[in-house]
């Protein structure tokens, strides 16, 4: 266990942030998740509303800093192929 105040601080400030980001990534999961679950149901109308959804998602993880851009940018890449594989 640290002794000196600020390293303290750290490990608190540490622990907040990952809690944070630990919340955005499960919801970012959960996004994901919609859109696939939309796509094995062949359900073009409700996957095409939840890419939406999840690219917003996506996109917000990225501007706070718990995602790259890059890495965001190719989640969302991927999931709009999918959802456009389906027409």
């Amino acid at each position: 266990m640290a002794n000196i105040k600020s390293a303290k601080k750290r490990i608190l400030v540490n622990r907040t942030k990952a809690e944070r980001n630990k919340a955005i990534k499960s919801g970012v999961k959960t996004a994901v998740k919609k859109v696939n679950a939309a796509i094995e149901a062949k359900d073009k109308d409700a996957a095409a509303k939840a890419l939406v959804a999840a690219t917003a998602t996506i996109d917000k993880a990225a501007t706070k800093g718990v995602y790259h851009k890059n890495t965001a940018s190719r989640k969302v890449s991927r999931l709009a192929q999918a959802v456009n594989k389906m027409a």
